[in-house]
């Protein structure tokens, strides 16, 4: 049996060697297996969104959507609580654009997170969402290794001039997100093969009920 091939807009199908271009719609055919799944409405043939691809509202919180919205928001939140705490010589508390004031990596975590939120706000079907787990991961992720490095290196004590410093809550509770927003990108839109939570169906009054 030889490949069939088909026009995209009528569905009228052909052997590969019978046309080139659809007589009636003057379109190139296409090998069968190439285009869009469809189904007939009024006797014509249209295009069908696969589950996956479904656009969903801006306001759906599914399958960790809204969860990492939360999270990015808090994260941008923590960055501008109290990071270090020097009881010497003076007693000052630094928040995070402080800090980053003196270190210009420190800017990494509010960046993370303020390119988290728009990332997750714009994907609004399911296959999108699973698209973007890397770089949901990846942004989270820097916000945490920024932490890890700055806790690694912790001034060393110096008599002449001492600096006493402690880590403070904006420190832990950004780490904590980022370890949540680690998490929940392993999960960003959730199972492929269960797309029933994905977009609700709404019944149009014409169905019958049993």
């Amino acid at each position: 049996m030889g490949t069939i091939v088909a026009c995209p807009f009528c569905r009228e199908m052909f052997e590969h060697t019978e046309a080139k271009t659809c007589p009636e719609c003057g379109l190139a055919l296409r090998r069968l297996e190439e285009l869009p799944k469809a189904k007939a409405i009024g006797g014509e043939a249209v295009e069908e969104t696969p589950p996956d691809e479904e656009i969903l509202p801006w306001t759906y919180a599914g399958r960790g959507r809204g969860a990492l919205v939360v999270v990015a928001l808090a994260g941008v939140l923590a960055f501008f609580l109290p990071w270090v705490k020097e009881t010497a010589p003076e007693r000052i508390d630094m928040t995070g654009p402080q800090i980053a004031g003196h270190l210009g990596w420190m800017w990494a975590p509010l960046v993370a997170w303020m390119v988290m939120l728009p990332l997750v706000l714009s994907r609004r079907c399911v296959f999108k969402m699973r698209g973007a787990r890397v770089a949901v991961g990846f942004l989270a992720g820097m916000s945490l290794m920024t932490v890890v490095v700055r806790m690694a290196f912790k001034p060393p004590y110096n008599p002449i001039d001492p600096h006493i410093i402690d880590w403070g809550v904006g420190m832990y509770v950004n780490a904590a997100l980022s370890v949540v927003a680690i998490g929940l990108s392993f999960m960003f839109g959730g199972r492929i093969d269960d797309l029933s939570s994905a977009k609700p169906h709404h019944r149009s009054g014409a169905e019958t009920l049993h």
